[in-house]
């Protein structure tokens, strides 16, 4: 769904004031997303444990319908990973809503993932002691299993069907299979898991599909194993940590601008708390 924020219109806000109506909240149903049915929404994400961030999304309307929010990020998670990273609640607010996918589960409930077929061909490449004839078994592989094992990117099949290609390359090799997957909200790459802390891919493939408060432990991990990072984040210098956390093609798709902005906003909103 459309994530709706202040200034959006139109029948989905009308249907979000009139869920938040039923729920006790003040609002008007004008179908207009304005300062009263941002507070509204704030209220509802405070009281229910949710990430509070004035934006209505799958999880908003989610609590608002009584689901099991258990699993999902919550405004402490996000603020024990401010302390462990030394930096303040809006800084991983930005960046948790520019640069996370915003649902860390599928609506069968399993982790949202990313199969990456070229890193499948790297880690079996990596493996054994003979590099030719590792070589030669891994282009024996990828002759057969094209969409699993190859040199370039893509083959992608998206949600809930990246499963089906990970259950066949994890019958080639489990572990590599894991490495070649992101793993929710932050898609961290499995193959960093040791070098996190996690003592496989495959046991950081398990923590990713119990909550998303895990998927954000995996976040802050890497931050933490990556010093140029790490100092980019803490001093909000937004250049820095997009081109280092999403590579080259950061500036083409604005994300410095977009966590400047979002900045702002939490920053915004948590001065207006502070002086209510």
């Amino acid at each position: 769904m459309k994530l709706l924020i202040v200034g959006s219109k139109g029948h989905a806000v009308r249907d979000l004031q009139a869920a938040l109506k039923r729920a006790g909240y003040a609002v008007e149903l004008d179908g207009d997303f304005g300062p009263k049915t941002e507070a509204a929404v704030i209220a509802l994400q405070t009281e229910r444990g949710l990430v509070v961030d004035g934006i209505a999304g799958p999880k908003t309307l989610a609590a608002l319908s009584g689901q099991d929010c258990s699993r999902l990020l919550k405004e402490s998670d996000l603020l024990a990973g401010a302390k462990r990273l030394g930096t303040d609640l809006p800084t991983m607010k930005a960046v948790n809503e520019v640069e996370s996918n915003g649902a860390g589960f599928l609506s069968n409930g399993k982790a949202v993932i990313l199969y990456e077929r070229h890193i499948m061909h790297r880690l079996l490449l990596a493996q054994g002691d003979d590099a030719d004839a590792t070589a030669q078994q891994v282009a024996e592989l990828a002759a057969i299993h094209p969409g699993l094992i190859n040199t370039k990117p893509g083959g992608y099949a998206g949600g809930l069907h990246e499963y089906p290609r990970l259950a066949r390359a994890s019958m080639i090799d489990a572990e590599a299979a894991a490495g070649a997957c992101s793993w929710g909200l932050y898609q961290i790459m499995g193959f960093h898991a040791v070098r996190l802390g996690y003592a496989s891919a495959q046991a950081m493939a398990e923590a990713m599909q119990q909550s998303e408060a895990n998927q954000l432990d995996a976040f802050v991990r890497f931050i933490e194993a990556d010093p140029e990072l790490h100092k980019a984040l803490k001093a909000r210098k937004w250049q820095a940590f997009a081109k280092g956390y999403n590579g080259p093609a950061y500036a083409r798709n604005l994300y410095d601008a977009k966590l400047q902005q979002a900045y702002a906003r939490h920053l915004e909103l948590a001065g207006e708390k502070a002086a209510a």
